[in-house]
């Protein structure tokens, strides 16, 4: 247990302070803030955005209704994250939720009680993105989902939107909306019958009984199960353990595995894309890449050395300095 607490502390200090403040739960920095920029800093922003350096995480804030979403926070999330996939300097994202809970789902306050079904939910209903957020299309760079509390219904969609899922112990997984005939319109039919096959994801949208974060693992539903306090530390800790790569590789890569499981008619659809979405630009990382496995570095396995550190400037001319002493 004491390890545990230790782990999650460790993993909460790679981020800043104003980043922590996201956490629901205590873990301090004494680091600085160098290289991060703050996009959104009011309590009342129903979508909290933070850089730090090459990832960007992406805060639901709504944590009163336990960060349900309606029809304009889903509309604010689909900017977030076009904004992320259009920044230059954004490699992964992390996709989280403020105050204790990933996201209950869609927020059926904005239903309940209608004479008629409102027009802008109609209209966000048969929309091309949806209604949680951007979980019509495909995201064009990695995501990875910090899921804390409760990630049920809608919610659930967007984790199964993302690419990694990161689950503390004490979370819970489940379509809930299944006890009140909301029915899933964010991709869960899609996406979650490919994660872990018809059966089982019959037996979760079917019955829509709760998932626990062990059964969750076992099934391939989530990545890796972390201590109570560390999910977000750990999604951060994933998403720089992916920014580190060279980015066209991992991008050719990501997009081949997700068109020959989502789009393509037969295996040798698959294996032609793969092949023919090689770019020029692709083939020079790797020729760089190549160059670094002819100096040695990557030895045995090893994956230091593979993205050089980026100097400060202070740095640069401190060395300078010193070779000439």
């Amino acid at each position: 247990m004491v390890m545990n607490v230790l782990n999650s502390y460790r993993s909460c200090q790679i981020l800043s302070r104003n980043t922590l403040k996201l956490l629901s739960r205590g873990c301090t920095t004494a680091g600085n803030d160098t290289g991060k920029e703050r996009m959104a800093n009011s309590s009342e922003e129903a979508i909290v955005v933070e850089k730090e350096n090459n990832i960007t995480l992406i805060g639901i804030n709504r944590p009163k209704v336990r960060n349900a979403i309606d029809v304009v926070t889903g509309k604010k999330l689909s900017v977030a994250i076009a904004d992320f996939e259009s920044d230059p300097k954004a490699d992964v994202g992390v996709l989280h939720g403020i105050g204790g809970s990933f996201c209950s789902g869609y927020d059926l306050n904005e239903l309940a009680g209608q004479q008629e079904i409102p027009l802008d939910i109609q209209s966000v209903v048969h929309g091309p993105e949806g209604v949680m957020g951007p979980t019509r299309r495909m995201i064009r760079k990695p995501l990875v989902c910090a899921i804390t509390g409760y990630c049920v219904a809608g919610g659930l969609e967007l984790a199964l939107m993302c690419d990694l899922r990161v689950m503390e112990e004490n979370a819970v997984l489940g379509f809930y909306n299944r006890r009140f005939g909301v029915p899933l319109i964010d991709g869960g039919t899609v996406r979650l019958p490919a994660l872990i096959g018809l059966s089982r994801a019959l037996d979760l949208i079917l019955t829509g009984r709760t998932v626990t974060a062990k059964e969750a693992l076992e099934i391939g539903l989530v990545n890796r199960v972390v201590a109570v306090g560390a999910g977000l530390g750990q999604a951060y800790n994933l998403a720089m353990s992916i920014a580190k790569y060279p980015q066209l590789c991992i991008r050719h890569d990501r997009d081949a595995a997700y068109y020959g499981t989502f789009s393509a008619q037969s295996l040798e659809e698959a294996l032609e894309r793969e092949a023919s979405s090689v770019s020029v630009e692709l083939l020079q990382e790797a020729k760089e890449g190549a160059g670094k496995f002819r100096q040695g570095i990557g030895r045995g396995g090893s994956f230091s050395g593979v993205k050089e550190r980026k100097l400060a400037d202070w740095e640069k001319a401190e060395m300078i300095h010193e070779s000439k002493l």
